[in-house]
């Protein structure tokens, strides 16, 4: 400290303060969404009963680490100002002291009984998300995850879809939790939709289990949250929290066969006859592939490569000739189709509702 002089002294507490300023600002931001709509996943706006006991948790540890840092603070600023250097200073060494049994004891067991309570703390809430009872109207849910796309299978519904998963409310006095069977085709993956529950991942070869009861409807946004690859950042997923009702007539749409529409008879057989049913199915065509999306109702979905752009016939034209000009490096070979081959395919993708 002989060195510090008053200014750099400010200079260094005014760096400290813009950061911590900084930080605030970027939670203030993130509490700001509008009521009902979620552009930025939030921890600190849980809607579901896992999201909400580790916001609880998170908010208790941020208190914890919240008070060290600021008793930390303090200390060092107390130090630096009481200590600077000063004119009269002695150019002597100051004497030294060497062990205090107080002061080594605080700083051991202190620490230690902040780390068991934080410990159990945690140990509390997992134990409550794993264990908790399982009622009889769930929703079983088969979460896939790919390079770099989400695939979602309902079993006992007999429906397969991509990226855009759809599951029901959950009234707390009649609860219907969605249980997700998460599995990995590829690499490791991470399936976190921070509003409604913790960050789990997908391992080749290993299969683990999540749940989440949305206590409101609306669409949450989620991430893969494990590097997987070039366009890990671009492998979003949305849920979309139906009411009840609204659940069952998209059950009922989804489990309808592809529409057979005659005026597209020329972009169905451009789709039969090129590399588009090596990878991709539509129920009730010769197009059976599992590499790729299920496309049956491809257009009921508001967002083509795993959410990386809107789904409109001009993005679906652009994603088809030329992946990479949407998402590069992923795994969706350019097609390099003729304009009338294009657009005989692109309408013929429009009727699959």
């Amino acid at each position: 400290m002989r060195g510090m002089t008053w200014e750099g002294f400010a200079r260094r507490a005014a760096g400290i303060l813009l950061l911590v300023f900084g930080l605030l600002l970027a939670a203030s931001l993130c509490r700001a969404n509008a009521p009902g709509e979620n552009p930025v996943p939030n921890i600190f706006e849980p809607h579901s009963t896992p999201a909400d006991a580790i916001f609880h948790l998170s908010r208790f540890v941020l208190i914890i680490t919240g008070m060290i840092f600021l008793v930390v603070f303090v200390l060092l600023v107390y130090v630096l100002v009481k200590f600077r250097a000063r004119a009269t200073d002695s150019p002597h060494e100051p004497a030294q002291v060497y062990g205090s049994t107080q002061i080594e004891l605080a700083w051991t067991v202190i620490p230690i009984l902040i780390v068991v309570v934080l410990f159990l703390a945690t140990t509390r809430v997992i134990r409550a998300i794993q264990d908790a009872p399982r009622p009889e109207n769930v929703v079983e849910v088969i979460a896939i995850g790919h390079q770099f796309w989400w695939e979602f299978r309902y079993p006992a519904l007999g429906i397969v879809t991509a990226n855009e998963l759809h599951i029901p409310v959950s009234d707390p006095a009649n609860p219907t939790p969605t249980h997700l069977k998460l599995l990995s085709a590829d690499t490791d993956h991470s399936f976190w939709v921070p509003q409604l529950a913790g960050k789990t991942d997908l391992i080749p070869n290993r299969v683990n289990t999540m749940w989440m009861d949305p206590h409101r409807t609306g669409i949450f946004l989620g991430q893969c949250a494990q590097y997987c690859g070039t366009q890990h950042a671009k492998m979003l997923l949305q849920v979309r929290v139906d009411s009840r009702g609204d659940f069952e007539a998209w059950a009922n749409a989804q489990k309808q066969p592809a529409k057979n529409d005659e005026t597209v008879s020329a972009g169905r057989r451009v789709f039969e006859t090129t590399a588009c049913i090596n990878c991709h199915s539509v129920a009730g065509t010769a197009a059976t592939g599992r590499f790729g999306p299920d496309l049956t109702h491809m257009m009921s979905r508001r967002t083509i490569a795993a959410g990386a752009a809107e789904n409109t016939p001009e993005n679906l034209g652009m994603w088809i000739q030329d992946p990479d000009m949407i998402k590069p490096g992923s795994l969706m070979p350019a097609m390099k189709l003729s304009d009338s081959d294009l657009d005989a395919l692109v309408r013929y993708l429009e009727t699959l509702r």
